[in-house]
């Protein structure tokens, strides 16, 4: 019982630490004579750090005497450095003056080259989020919160149980990669589950990269990748606490705590939960709008004092999430049967994630993470059982030689899947499984060469052996020229690749309304990239500043596999495309700052995705990919009162309209969705000398929901009133006119519509 209790209270108590006859460093750190909040200051050399309380201010005791180098940085802003003497017993005072990153492009990013960067140095282009833009529209996962980033869609697949992916460009979720602190932790079968449960106090930025990565994250990095980077420990808030609540019923809590051991390690934990277990249907089709559910997840990092600054930490993250959907009156007991229809899942997961700097006079990092996934579902009366384990350890070596910024590595990864469906069934015997066990390792070389003080070209190469399809070889090329302090042009090209899993992937295939068939042995996606990308800065008088940042995109595929929907309402049928499919675009990123803290940003996407493929008489036919909208939009528009402690956000999207699953030329639902957007409005008060911030707002002002009728025959959702021909097709009947079936796969928007929520949050520093 002991062991116990100080388990807890290890796990959840503030920093403790115990300081005798050593030196303080305390301070204020600004920008235009306004303090900043959440600031970074780091002792480098002694291992401590604080973050800025509202006032800007910061605190660091416990430093031996000595002379250490201060680092002060903050997303957004320019990072200094200075160097002090500090005594024992001394209170140093030291205030830090920052100017804004946004112009002068100096926020560090990792994702584009696996390398700390600045942004306005990196080849590749990175877009970065903090907690603070995601806080102008808080929600219970970053999955709900990507709706609000330019060319990044949440899609959801399923009316029923709400499964969801990533879409980015235009690209379905199996193509978007996601990560924790650089490691590919999360699978297709999981990808939403990468995105949920992540304690916000425990993020310190979110990076996105737009376009394949393959050359340097290997499989599923085709288009594009978004990394979550999580804090260090030391620099984090001893306690934080979160709440939020809406009036549908849905509650979040978010606690995060910071344990220290002097010259030790620094611990930081974050726990997430989430409730929402009412039964709403608006659109009176007897099925629940929005899957009920129920989720717990941990996460602990643990970041190791060591001799010479090295790296060493270690993350672990548990979920648990029990969720369901269907009709009104199902209840578990209804789980599996054929009376009641519901769409159940039990979902556990765990990861482990690590860095280790080697003791070696040379720059070595060893990287691993594991992730175990195991799901046990019943979508109405079909069983869907999976467990999915991946590996992944990678060796990189980190050099410098004269203009040269070399980056050298080898990597391993491992799946194991299994299910009970004859995706893993034995070819010989039906009735055993034959578990799916894939092993990817890959070298790369990296290259960053700094031709002069404005230019920069980047050569990439990564040579993956697939043990079920061989050989696979990724290059890649970035220039980048500083034109002036002003203007940035970048060019990227590349290739990608995926190795595709479909039963880990298509979850319109387990609700019971269709079979899947399989053409043909599927062969690795191949994708071809090239994208141009121009960054402009306008500096105006009395602190006016404006970010221009726009991008154009071609990718070619070849062996694309897609779903086919529309050759039998009673099938999903998956082949190798035989002609290529093609993805293009542009982007508009806008970002307006005014001296009075008012603050717009805004963007707009148009995308174009199609494939092209020869029908039976030889002619080029090009066919537009289901739920793929054409143009897309986000906003956020800040205006600050700040004698009144206040701050209003205003947010929202827009999507162009989207090529639907209906069933038939029969089917009555339309086959094309209207324009759509969804907008928010929230205010935030936040006194100065408050620990406490409260916000209250409304989300979905426009009550936009898809239609009623999106559920096709969902009083019949088991098919027993259907009669079928002798090739399985449905016959229109007395009772069922357009000839349909039970399909819950024509969905383009979520069905929640206008409702209020309010929070609070809670730091102690």
């Amino acid at each position: 019982m002991r062991v116990k209790i100080l388990f807890l209270f290890i796990l959840f108590s503030p920093s403790i630490s115990v300081f005798a006859q050593q030196a303080t460093i305390k301070g204020k750190v600004t920008s235009q004579g306004e303090p900043i909040e959440f600031v970074n200051v780091y002792v480098l050399g002694a291992d401590k750090g604080a973050i800025t309380d509202s006032e800007g201010e910061y605190l660091v005791k416990g430093i031996k005497p000595g002379k250490y180098l201060i680092k002060v940085s903050y997303v957004g802003y320019r990072t200094i450095e200075q160097r002090v003497e500090l005594k024992g017993e001394d209170v140093t005072t030291l205030n830090f003056e920052l100017e804004s990153a946004s112009i002068q492009g100096e926020e560090i990013v990792v994702t584009g080259t696996l390398k700390e960067i600045t942004r306005a140095k990196s080849p590749v282009p990175v877009e970065l989020y903090t907690p603070k833009f995601f806080k102008m529209n808080p929600t219970p996962s970053l999955y709900d919160a990507m709706q609000n980033v330019n060319g990044v869609r949440p899609q959801l697949n399923c009316n029923v149980c709400n499964t969801g992916d990533i879409h980015i460009n235009g690209l379905e979720g199996p193509y978007t990669m996601i990560l924790i602190d650089g490691m590919p932790i999360v699978s297709g079968l999981s990808t939403v589950y990468g995105l949920s449960g992540i304690p916000n106090s425990m993020i310190e930025r979110i990076e996105i990269v737009k376009g394949p990565a393959s050359s340097l994250y290997g499989s599923e990095a085709v288009g594009g990748l978004i990394n979550v980077i999580t804090k260090k420990p030391v620099n984090a808030p001893k306690f934080m606490a979160e709440g939020m609540a809406t009036s549908w019923n849905e509650y979040n809590i978010d606690l995060g705590a910071r344990f220290s051991k002097k010259d030790a390690f620094d611990v930081l934990t974050g726990v997430n939960v989430f409730n929402y277990s009412n039964t709403i249907d608006q659109n009176n089709d007897n099925f629940t709008d929005v899957t009920l559910q129920k989720r717990a997840s941990i996460f602990q990092k643990w970041s190791f004092h060591r001799k010479e600054n090295r790296l060493f930490s270690i993350a672990l993250r548990a979920l648990y999430e029990d969720r369901w959907g269907g009709e009104m009156d199902w209840n578990k007991s209804h789980r599996g049967g054929d009376e009641v229809y519901g769409e159940s899942i039990y979902t556990k997961r765990w990861e482990v994630i690590g860095n280790y700097q080697l003791p070696t006079y040379e720059k070595l990092l060893f990287s691993f993470s594991y992730n175990s996934h195991d799901q046990d579902s019943y979508y109405g009366d079909l069983p869907y059982m999976a467990q999915q384990n991946i590996g992944f350890g990678q060796l990189t070596w980190d050099t410098e030689v004269d203009k040269h910024s070399l980056l050298v590595g080898a990597a391993l990864r491992y799946t194991y899947y299994d299910d009970n469906t004859p995706a893993t069934a034995d070819s010989d015997n039906a009735n055993l499984n034959n578990p799916d066990v894939v092993w990817l390792p890959g070298i790369f070389i990296q290259d960053d060469i700094s031709v002069n003080e404005a230019t920069n070209v980047l050569l990439g190469l990564r040579y993956d052996y697939n043990t079920v399809h061989g050989n696979i070889w990724t290059p890649r090329f970035a220039y980048k020229v500083s034109l002036n302090d002003k203007n940035i042009l970048r060019l990227n090209a590349g290739t990608g690749f995926r190795v595709v899993n479909l039963f880990t992937e298509e979850h319109a295939s387990l609700t019971g309304a269709r079979e899947v068939v399989i053409e043909e042995e599927l062969k690795p996606e191949q994708s071809y990239n090239v994208n141009l990308n121009y960054e402009h800065k306008i500096f105006g008088s009395e602190g006016f500043y404006a970010g221009i940042d726009g991008t154009i995109w071609y990718t070619y595929f070849t062996n694309q596999i897609l779903p086919d929907y529309e050759s039998n309402s009673n099938q999903i049928v998956y082949d190798n495309l035989e002609g290529h499919g093609v993805t293009q675009g542009a982007a508009l990123n806008v970002n307006l700052e005014f001296e009075n803290g008012f603050k717009v940003m805004g963007g707009a996407s148009f995308i174009d995705v199609h494939t092209v493929e020869k029908d039976d008489s030889g002619v080029n036919r090009k066919t537009r990919p289901l739920l793929t909208e054409r143009w897309t939009g986000t906003w956020a528009v800040t205006y600050p009162v700040k004698s009144l402690g206040l701050k209003i956000d205003y947010t929202g999207n827009v999507y162009g309209p989207m090529k639907l699953p209906v069933l038939n030329e029969q089917d009555p639902r339309p086959d094309t969705s209207p324009w759509w957007s969804i907008q928010n409005i929230q205010f935030t008060w936040n006194r100065s000398s408050s620990p406490f911030e409260v916000y209250a707002g409304v989300k979905n002002l426009l009550n936009f929901t898809p239609p009623a009728n999106s559920i096709a025959r969902s009083h019949d959702p088991f098919d027993k009133n259907v009669t079928f021909d002798g090739n399985g097709e449905p016959v229109a009947t007395a009772n069922n006119p357009h000839a349909l079936t039970f399909d819950p796969s024509y969905v383009f928007a979520p069905n929640q519509g206008t409702r209020m929520f309010v929070g609070i949050r809670y730091e102690f520093r």
